[in-house]
C-alpha cells in the first residue's frame, strides 16, 4: 500500500503580481519557487483554477498555463477526481538552497546538489590527479587582445586585409546557399578549400601533396594539439626547439609527453643533441623561421632530421606558420617538400596572412594518417565552421589570395626595415638588431636577465608590447638564465608610422 501524504491547504496571499508583464510566466515562477524553498511541501493541494484565479484576480487561462507547464516539469501532479497536489519530492528543503544558491554561484553549485562534486571541492576531486597537473602546468597565458600595438608578436598587418572583399564572398554564400553545405560536413574539411590549399602548396612550396592529404583545423594550435593526442603515448619523449614555441610543448605535455629541450644553434635544432636522445617519438620543429630565434634551419641539417625520423621511426611536426614571408628569394622548400619516407606532418594557417580571429589552419599529412586525423578531430567538434571555409575557397580561387600575399609581404618588408632603421643603437646590455631575412620578428640578445626585465617593465611603462626571450625557454632549462636573456619585437603589427612613435617612445623610456 502506498503511504498517504496528508493534505495541506494552500495559501495564495503573498503572491503579488505585476500585470503590465506575462501574468502566466510569473504565476509559474512564483509558485515554482514555493515549491523549491519549501513552502509549498509535497502533498499540499492546490486550489482549482477558477477559484486561485478568483484568488488572484485574473483570467483562468492563465492559471491554466501556469499550471500546465508545473505539471510539464513535475513539480505538480494530478490525482484523479481528488484535485491538484504539489508533487513528492526528495529533500526539497536542500534542493531549493542550493538550487537558489546556483543562481549565483554557477553551475558547479548545482552539480553538487545532484551528488557531483562542485567548485567548492578540491579540484583534485573532479579531475584525476595527472591530469590536473598537466593543465596546471601547461595552459596558454591570455594573448594580448584590442587593437594592435608596436611591438606586438604574432600578429600580421591585418589593417590591409580586403575586407571589402570578404564581405562581398561572404554575402554572396549565404544570399543563396548551397543547402547540402549547411548540413553535417566532412570532418577533414571543405573539398574545394582542401584542393586550393593542395595546389597553393604544390606552386608556392613545392610540396607534392594532394587534395586527400589536407585536413582543416581551427588554426595552427588544433593542428599542433591533434598531433600531440594521435601521435604520442603518455610516457613517450617529444623533442621541442629550446627556447621555442611554448603552447606547442604545451599540447604535448597535456598528451602525455616528456618534453626533451633540444639546443638552437645558427643552422635550427642541435641533430647531434636530438640523436643522442634515446627515447624521442616526435620532433617539433619550426624550420623555416625558427620561434622566436628567427634561425632559417639549413639544408644540411633538415636532411640530417628527416634521417633521424627515417633511422628511429619518428615523426617530425613542422610547423610554417609565417613561411609566406620571405623577403630575400623565393620562400624555403619545407621539410615536407624533401620528405620521401611520411615522417612529416606539416601544420600551416592562415592567421597570419588574413587576421588571428579567423582561425583557420591545416594540416599536410602522410596519407595512412588522414583518416585517423579526420576522425579524431570530429570527435571534438565535427568540422570546422562551413561559411569560412568557403569563403576562403572563393577567395583563393579568385585570386584575392595569392595578391593578398603579395601584399603583405611588402608591408612586412617594409615595416621591418622602419624597425631597423630606427632602432636605438648603442644600447648598455643589448646586442646588434640583426638583419632580418624571414618572418614577422626579431630577437636581440641581451646579456642578463635582470636587464631584460627592466627594459620590458620600462617599455611597458610607455604602452610599447616587447616579449622577454626568457618566457620562451622550458622551465628546467640547463642554460643559465643571463644567456637566456633577449627581446623578441614584432614588426608587422603597425604601419611605419606607429613604429617611429613607439621606437620613440623607448629611446625616451630607455634614455637613449
Amino acid at each position: 500500500m502506498p503511504s498517504v501524504i496528508p493534505s495541506m491547504s494552500f495559501d495564495p496571499a503573498g503572491i503579488e503580481l505585476d500585470r503590465r508583464q506575462g501574468l502566466t510566466r510569473q504565476l509559474y515562477g512564483a509558485l515554482r519557487q514555493r515549491v523549491l524553498d519549501g513552502r509549498l511541501v509535497s502533498g499540499t493541494r492546490l486550489p482549482a483554477t477558477r477559484d486561485l484565479a478568483a484568488a488572484l484576480s485574473i483570467s483562468r487561462n492563465s492559471v491554466v498555463r501556469a499550471y500546465d507547464q508545473l505539471y510539464a516539469e513535475g513539480f505538480i501532479e494530478s490525482r484523479v477526481g481528488n484535485g491538484t497536489y504539489v508533487s513528492r519530492l526528495p529533500t526539497t528543503k536542500k534542493l531549493s538552497t542550493k538550487l537558489s544558491t546556483g543562481l549565483s554561484t554557477g553551475l558547479p553549485t548545482v552539480l553538487s546538489t545532484i551528488g557531483l562534486h562542485s567548485a567548492q571541492n578540491s579540484p583534485d576531486e573532479v579531475i584525476h590527479s595527472r591530469g590536473l597537473d598537466r593543465v596546471k602546468h601547461n595552459h596558454l597565458a591570455q594573448p594580448p587582445c584590442g587593437v594592435p600595438r608596436a611591438f606586438r608578436v604574432g600578429v600580421p598587418a591585418f589593417d590591409l586585409f580586403p575586407f571589402e572583399v570578404w564581405a562581398k564572398l561572404h554575402g554572396a554564400f549565404w544570399r543563396k546557399p548551397d543547402l547540402a553545405q549547411l548540413c553535417y560536413g566532412d570532418p577533414a574539411g571543405d573539398e574545394r578549400l582542401r584542393g586550393l590549399i593542395a595546389a597553393y602548396l604544390r606552386t608556392a612550396r613545392g610540396m607534392q601533396c594532394t587534395t586527400e592529404q589536407i585536413v582543416i583545423t581551427s588554426g595552427a594550435q588544433q593542428a599542433i594539439s591533434l598531433c600531440a593526442q594521435l601521435l604520442v603515448e603518455p610516457g613517450d619523449g617529444v623533442a621541442v626547439e629550446n627556447p621555442g614555441y611554448r603552447a606547442a610543448g604545451h599540447a604535448f605535455a597535456l598528451a602525455g609527453g616528456r618534453l626533451l629541450g633540444v639546443p638552437v644553434d645558427g643552422d635550427g635544432i642541435d641533430c647531434q643533441v636530438l640523436n643522442s636522445l634515446g627515447d624521442c617519438r616526435v620532433a617539433y620543429v619550426t624550420p623555416s623561421h625558427q620561434y622566436p630565434l628567427g634561425v632559417v634551419m639549413s639544408l644540411a641539417r633538415r636532411l640530417e632530421l628527416l634521417a633521424w625520423a627515417e633511422r628511429t621511426g619518428g615523426w617530425i611536426v613542422e610547423d610554417d606558420y609565417d613561411g609566406e614571408y620571405r623577403y630575400t628569394g623565393a620562400p624555403l622548400s619545407p621539410l615536407a617538400a624533401l620528405d620521401r619516407n611520411g615522417r612529416v606532418l606539416y601544420v600551416g594557417t592562415f592567421g597570419k596572412v588574413a587576421f588571428p580571429a579567423l582561425r583557420l589552419g591545416y594540416l599536410v599529412l602522410p596519407p595512412g594518417l588522414v583518416e585517423a586525423f579526420a576522425r579524431r578531430r570530429a570527435v571534438d567538434m565535427r568540422h570546422s565552421e562551413v561559411s569560412t571555409q568557403a569563403v576562403m575557397a572563393e577567395f583563393m580561387a579568385a585570386g584575392h589570395f595569392q595578391r593578398h600575399v603579395r601584399r603583405m609581404r611588402r608591408a612586412a618588408l617594409s615595416r621591418r626595415n622602419a624597425l631597423l632603421a630606427g632602432w636605438p643603437e648603442a644600447l648598455q646590455g643589448v646586442g646588434p638588431l640583426p638583419n632580418v631575412a624571414a618572418g614577422l620578428h626579431v630577437t636581440v640578445r641581451v646579456d642578463s636577465l635582470a636587464r631584460e626585465q627592466q627594459l620590458l617593465e620600462q617599455a611597458r611603462a610607455v604602452e610599447v608590447e616587447i616579449n622577454g626571450l626568457s618566457s620562451y625557454w622550458l622551465p628546467d632549462s640547463s642554460a643559465p638564465p643571463d644567456q637566456r636573456a633577449g627581446l623578441v619585437l614584432g614588426f608587422a603589427a603597425v604601419p611605419e608610422a606607429g613604429i617611429a612613435q613607439a621606437l620613440a617612445r623607448l629611446r625616451q623610456a630607455w634614455r637613449v
